[in-house]
């Protein structure tokens, strides 16, 4: 039992490390893609480049640079991409991996029982991971209209700064 864990964890760590490099490589840092609603019913699409005092600076789709007045600016919906997918695919692996180790013991049922175990195992983890994937893809809306205070404005800001590609523009 200790032997084929041992060699299971080696091959799966194995894998990682030949599979994480690739996606921890380095890339030009992104911005959060918004979706501005002005005051007068338009919307501006693109992505965050930097958040000045008085405005924001985006960069649109059709890959031209834009401004756009915080006081013109109703509401800032920060479009996030779901994440269900993923979180699914991890789930199933988690879960069929650590119950199907779990009933593998020979004492339990052996390999056949371990097999059906680690399925419904994997079919929890799917559902599960779905779920938290599907809440972390969710979109986040500021009402900049509605925050009176300088305070809130100011945490706003402060969180769309951290969001955009060029964080400390001066």
């Amino acid at each position: 039992m200790k032997k084929r864990f041992y060699k299971l964890a080696a091959t799966v760590l194995a894998f990682l490390i030949l599979v994480l490099p690739g996606a921890l490589s380095a890339r030009e840092r992104r911005g959060a893609n918004l979706v501005i609603t002005l005051k007068n019913g338009q919307q501006v699409e693109g992505e965050l480049i930097a958040v000045k005092p008085d405005s924001l600076f985006l960069l649109n789709f059709a890959g031209t640079d834009q401004s756009v007045d915080l006081v013109g600016i109703r509401s800032i919906r920060i479009y996030r991409k779901s994440k269900a997918g993923l979180g699914a695919a991890c789930g199933a692996l988690a879960g069929g991996l650590i119950l199907g180790i779990a009933a593998s013991d020979p004492h339990l049922g052996g390999p056949v029982f371990g097999g059906f175990v680690a399925m419904g195992g994997g079919a929890c983890g799917g559902i599960i991971g779905f779920g938290a994937g599907a809440l972390a893809g969710i979109d986040k809306t500021i009402q900049l209209e509605r925050k009176s205070g300088l305070e809130d404005r100011a945490r706003a800001l402060a969180y769309l700064r951290n969001k955009a590609r060029i964080r400390d523009y001066k």
